[in-house]
């Protein structure tokens, strides 16, 4: 799910979540996407201007990051962030565009087909070939949730993903994109021949 520009934001986290917190939280997660009038935010995340006083090589070291101090300050701060708990899934916004991250799941790729590429932080991208459409995503995830044999954990991942995209199909102020993502994988050397005894 998508919407554009060059800013990496997290959401922010919440060490307890509950099914209200968290769908609540989505909502509202999804009703911020939408455009505002005045100059734009560098973050969909609640934010307030701080002022600090940094010695010069602190501040060279942060540009060397990224020329916005406020940016190069969340991207420093993403390792600190990534050892807090992360709800099941939640919306990772990149200026305009948004992504859902979610909680990794063999449940959510078996029943669904997806598959889902891990992130840094623990989380993972949902990700699935042309065959795939995300109607027919929100069907399988549908179905998944009729199971009672559901597990909790999973169930938590399924309510959320599938509220996401409702949320998002009904707002008028955002699009749901299907894009298609470059995925390299290492492939294990070959075993040398071996070589016959004499």
């Amino acid at each position: 799910m998508m919407t554009r520009g060059n800013n990496y934001v997290e959401n922010t986290t919440k060490v307890k979540y509950s099914y209200r917190n968290y769908l609540a939280t989505t909502n509202a997660a999804v009703a911020r996407l939408a455009p505002r009038r005045g100059r734009p935010r560098k973050f969909i995340a609640p934010s307030r201007p701080v002022t600090l006083t940094l010695p010069e090589h602190v501040i060279d070291a942060l540009t060397a990051v990224d020329a916005d101090l406020s940016r190069a300050i969340v991207r420093l701060a993403q390792p600190v962030l990534a050892a807090r708990p992360h709800p099941p899934a939640e919306l990772v916004t990149f200026g305009k565009y948004s992504v859902i991250a979610v909680q990794p799941s063999k449940t959510l790729e078996k029943r669904t087909g997806v598959d889902l590429l891990h992130l840094p932080d623990g989380r993972a991208l949902i990700s699935f070939d042309r065959s795939m459409t995300i109607p027919g995503l929100e069907l399988l995830i549908d179905d998944a949730l009729e199971d009672r044999t559901l597990p909790k954990s999973d169930r938590a991942i399924f309510e959320t993903v599938a509220e996401i995209l409702k949320s998002s199909r009904r707002s008028e102020n955002v699009v749901l994109l299907q894009r298609h993502v470059i995925v390299l994988e290492t492939r294990r050397a070959a075993a040398p021949p071996r070589r016959n005894s004499k």
